[in-house]
């Protein structure tokens, strides 16, 4: 049984994070903490593999958390969960050695795939002895990581939804179904649903723009930075 101890400064969220956990298969929540200091204490108690690991809270933030974490005595492993979406703080929280990124709000389904990676992770490096070549230590790794991220509703091709998301990025102040359909060169409805569905996952808002007869024009944008 893995045992994860979980870390968020607002006890509806850290309670909810407890209960997804005990939803997964070989996976237990052994406790909450509220803050820095109050995981640092309950880590050196002994018996936690993995922190789920928020990063803005009071006094003492995540990342700095995560770093003293590395030297403790029972030093665990790190899942960042975030709603912090900027690059700087994902490469930060990889050197502070977390093993996986995931923002918030997320689903059940989302972390459930993280956890199950994360099994694999330690069964395939599990014990004390060497590799046996290069293979084997990229086996190891390639056992943390999720090739196509979260599956995408039928029909759904992760190439168009990086396409869409691109011409999101390049356009901050926000597209059209329409002028983005004609950026990546797909139909309208199409580009709609992958929108719709960016939407969905928290990665961008859809606004309503008014100033002409009849119905508002809708339009996406990335989420800013919280």
């Amino acid at each position: 049984m893995i045992r994860v101890l979980v870390v968020d400064d607002q006890p509806i969220v850290a309670d909810a994070h407890r209960v997804f956990i005990d939803r997964v298969p070989g996976f237990t929540a052994v406790g909450i903490a509220h803050d820095g200091a109050a995981a640092l204490a309950r880590v050196e108690r002994g018996g936690v593999d993995l922190v789920l690991l928020d990063l803005a809270m009071p006094g003492m933030h995540g990342l700095d958390v995560c770093r003293a974490l590395q030297t403790s005595a029972h030093a665990p492993d790190v899942m960042i969960v975030t709603a912090s979406r900027d690059l700087e703080t994902v490469r930060a929280a990889v050197r502070h050695g977390a093993v996986h990124y995931l923002i918030k709000p997320f689903t059940f389904a989302a972390l459930r795939s993280k956890l199950d990676h994360y099994a694999r992770y330690r069964a395939a490096s599990a014990g004390r002895r060497d590799v046996t070549d290069q293979g084997e230590i990229d086996a190891v790794l390639a056992a943390l990581r999720d090739p196509v991220g979260e599956p995408l509703p039928k029909g759904m091709s992760r190439e168009t939804l990086d396409a869409v998301r691109t011409a999101l990025v390049a356009a901050p102040e926000g597209l059209t179904a329409a002028h983005a359909a004609e950026l990546i060169g797909a139909s309208r409805v199409t580009v709609r649903r992958y929108l719709d569905n960016l939407v969905l996952s928290g990665a961008c808002v859809r606004e309503p723009q008014y100033g002409r007869a009849g119905r508002p024009t809708l339009s996406y944008r990335l989420r800013p930075p919280e």
